[in-house]
């Protein structure tokens, strides 16, 4: 699928995190092909995906943020809100979706999940992505 195109929808809060997944991401699928789109938080990361899917100019949404547990229930709802909002997206609109959320306990493991590493959650919603296509173009030519 040499003309793929991705939409990358990214989270400006915890951006340096954020960003090195994105690098991750970027290993493995060529840059020409994406358009990067920068939203507030995670929990904008659903809306922004659903717009970029209705526009008709993509094959497959990227959705990448990081939400670190604080003190107060705020996390609990982020996560949960964020994570159903972007699994609609993929079903009411019938695209590849890749979940890149990355909910931790602390900034160790935020760091953990988007280093130099096979953790790099880039890299595995990457992986996703290229699988789900592939996937959905079986389905397409199967008899």
């Amino acid at each position: 699928m040499t003309h793929t195109r991705y939409a990358f929808v990214k989270a400006n809060w915890h951006a340096d995190i954020v960003d090195q997944a994105l690098v991750g991401f970027l290993e493995l699928i060529p840059a020409e092909q994406v358009d990067i789109f920068d939203v507030p938080g995670a929990f904008e990361l659903p809306l922004a995906a659903q717009h970029a899917a209705r526009t008709g100019r993509f094959d497959a949404i990227i959705t990448l943020g990081c939400v670190i547990r604080g003190d107060t229930p705020h996390f609990d709802y982020v996560c949960s809100e964020t994570t159903r909002g972007i699994g609609e997206v993929g079903l009411n609109e019938n695209l590849p979706v890749a979940f890149g959320l990355l909910t931790t306990d602390n900034l160790q493991q935020s760091l953990d999940r988007s280093g130099d590493n096979e953790e790099n959650k880039g890299e595995e919603a990457a992986l996703t992505i290229l699988e789900m296509l592939a996937v959905f173009q079986q389905m397409q030519s199967a008899d």
